[in-house]
């Protein structure tokens, strides 16, 4: 979470005199209607005054009426066709002026495009709209960010209002979709899913969870293994300690009554950790301020019960509020930084941390754990400063497995106008520190792509690194998101992550409001899209929501095997992006086979069919095509795939020649 993230302030929604279905007047305006359908990138729609609850006004042109919106804004509306036309002036608040702000304003009714502005940009002054609607029965008004972010991104659509022959407009919820699961369950014979390389350092602990899916009991076991490492013949785990330096190549083997199974396992011991993207839970996004110990070991048990770790989940992540802070509203978070000799104390609902470690590690799995490089944490607890190599030892004799190291505070020790070497010092001291542990850390730096992370984040020890800001705060933004991260794809391999964020579906908590999970608020296809987008872009998989409340269709959209594949491949490729309309694109992976991994994206609100030639993949003669969400050959396809993708969806597939057996 972070403290520069977006906030609502002094956002308030006006009361509207809602106008009924069966009333009839010549002119309805917009104002007037239940805005409440709205969705909106931040705030929410005000009537007849701007967001900051002023005046509309544009270009220095105040309007009496309209509606007050924020990119990225979708409002439905359905019309009895006899509305005649729809009038509006539209364009960025003069409330705006704080940044770049520029948007796009369009008008599709019956999922055709009837009018749209172009991008307009702050101080430009309002378009006239004029729209004929006659006949139309569904109309969708628009507001589109212009691809930089959404940043006071103020719309205004003023004056608007629709001239009716009949019963007036009605505001309406987006179109509902059915939570359809693609993932066939899997199967009684055992299958051995994960990297097929794993990095580790040299005379350090060795943990690893063969993760596994089939009938249990299931007999393990490993040829080639080295020396100093064993495997659990039940459980599948392998533990030891890390050999010499070298790349080992063992055989992993497991076996039920349904059947049997082999696969290769590189073990390479040397300077490199994360060789594929790390996968796990961390609490944030569900539990905020509210974690503890026993949330923590039951996410654990979860991880394992439900088929997470027998797809490759293995981090146990706790985040902020662990620690001791000096006031806050639980008395039991209270208390004192650090005991006599300057070692960080966690507050009273984490009472043994060796023994909550101790607890993850039995099942095969890791621990991570947070904290800041500041004097605090984002959420006003005990940060490292000015006591690093005591916080660096203390996780691992803890027995941590990676740190999460949140710049939040740290702002107070370097300024505002931070220099890139400024925003290096804090992780490079860690990152060394870790290095220097008798165990393997890794380190996400999260500091919000500050300074271009993704250019040094390697450098100064870190294994993943946030690229934006929180995403909880913007999840109607998946794909704009992902499309900001693919940019920095160059950066991305073994042991070099982008990370944009954690996955949110299933259970999450408001994070304006810190608020108790609830469903989250992405539509079913919108859910697939973003699983499908972060395995496309080789980036961490942490999920962050309530592991108590998952479901089938939240179980099926994050384990699903041949998807998680695309994004543990060895070969470590973050997937090009090749845009093929105004909104559909294409992600395009290499994989280590020789095989490739395609996504096609309809960001648009309705479904259309999108078409990759073999000629922009960079593909030649006849392949064979495998949709991965539901495991099923399509068959072979010759210079082309096209598929009809649904609104905010994505159609994931394989591609391979046909003597390519992947």
């Amino acid at each position: 979470m972070s403290s520069k993230s977006l906030v609502l302030v002094g956002v308030a929604v006006l009361s509207v005199h809602t106008i009924t279905a069966h009333a009839v007047a010549d002119e309805v305006w917009l104002s007037q209607l239940d805005l409440s359908k709205t969705q909106q990138g931040w705030g929410e729609p005000h009537a007849d005054q701007s967001l900051m609850e002023g005046p509309i006004s544009i270009a220095g042109k105040t309007f009496e009426r309209g509606v007050a919106t924020h990119a990225k804004s979708v409002l439905w509306l359905e019309l009895d066709g006899k509305v005649s036309e729809f009038l509006a002036s539209v364009g960025i608040d003069d409330t705006a002026a704080g940044g770049n702000a520029s948007v796009e304003f369009m008008v599709l009714g019956d999922g055709k495009s009837l009018w749209r502005s172009g991008v307009m940009h702050h101080g430009e002054e309002a378009k006239p709209v004029r729209v004929d609607v006659q006949g139309v029965r569904s109309l969708l008004l628009l507001v589109m960010s212009a691809g930089d972010g959404i940043n006071f991104d103020h719309a205004d659509w003023a004056e608007a209002r629709f001239v009716c022959g009949g019963a007036a407009p009605t505001c309406v919820a987006s179109p509902r979709e059915d939570r359809v699961i693609l993932t066939p369950k899997p199967g009684p014979a055992p299958r051995i899913n994960g990297p097929g390389v794993y990095g580790c350092r040299p005379g350090n602990p060795f943990l690893y969870r063969v993760p596994t899916t089939g009938e249990r009991p299931i007999l393990f076991s490993c040829d080639g293994l080295p020396a100093s490492l064993s495997i659990d013949t039940e459980t599948g785990i392998i533990t030891g300690t890390v050999p010499e330096r070298g790349t080992y190549e063992a055989m992993l083997r497991a076996n039920n009554q349904h059947g049997a199974t082999s696969r290769t396992f590189r073990i390479v011991s040397g300077d490199t950790l994360a060789l594929t993207p790390p996968m796990g839970w961390n609490h944030w996004y569900a539990h905020y301020n509210r974690i503890t110990d026993a949330m923590m070991r039951e996410a654990a048990d979860i991880m394992v019960s439900s088929g997470m770790a027998d797809v490759g989940y293995q981090f146990v992540s706790i985040d902020d509020c662990w620690m001791n802070a000096e006031k806050y509203d639980d008395p039991l978070r209270v208390g004192p930084p650090r005991d006599a000799n300057g070692n960080i104390l966690p507050n009273q609902h984490f009472p043994d941390m060796k023994g909550l470690t101790d607890y993850i590690h039995a099942k095969g799995l890791k621990a991570g754990i947070y904290i800041s490089p500041g004097p605090r944490t984002c959420a006003g607890f005990t940060g490292s400063y000015g006591h690093e190599a005591q916080d660096a030892g203390q996780f691992a004799d803890w027995g941590f497995d990676l740190l999460k190291y949140d710049l939040c505070s740290y702002g107070e020790i370097i300024g505002s106008s931070a220099t890139v070497e400024a925003l290096k010092k804090p992780y490079i001291l860690m990152g060394d520190l870790l290095k220097q542990q008798p165990r393997d850390i890794q380190m996400n730096l999260c500091e919000y792509g500050l300074g271009d992370v993704w250019e040094w984040g390697k450098e100064v020890g870190g294994q993943s690194w946030r690229t934006s800001g929180d995403l909880g705060f913007e999840l109607n933004r998946i794909f704009d998101v992902a499309l900001a991260n693919a940019k920095h794809g160059e950066y991305s391999g073994p042991g070099s992550w982008n990370d944009p964020d954690y996955i949110q579906i299933g259970y999450i908590g408001d994070a304006r409001t810190i608020g108790m999970p609830t469903p989250c608020s992405l539509t079913p296809n919108e859910q697939y899209a973003f699983m499908s987008l972060w395995c496309l872009m080789a980036s961490p998989l942490f999920y962050s929501g309530d592991m108590s409340r998952l479901d089938d269709f939240t179980i099926n959209v994050l384990c699903n095997p041949e998807v998680i594949a695309i994004d543990q491949d060895p070969l470590g490729k973050c997937a090009r992006v090749i845009m093929l309309g105004e909104e559909t694109f294409a992600m395009v992976k290499d994989l280590e086979d020789g095989s490739t991994a395609v996504g096609l994206f309809n960001p648009g609100e309705f479904a259309v069919p999108i078409t990759l030639t073999w000629d922009d993949a960079g593909l030649s003669g006849p392949h064979k095509v495998r949709d991965l969400w539901r495991q099923s050959d399509m068959g072979e396809f010759s210079g082309k795939f096209e598929a009809t993708v649904g609104r905010h969806g994505v159609v994931m597939v394989r591609v391979s020649r046909p003597d390519n057996n992947s």
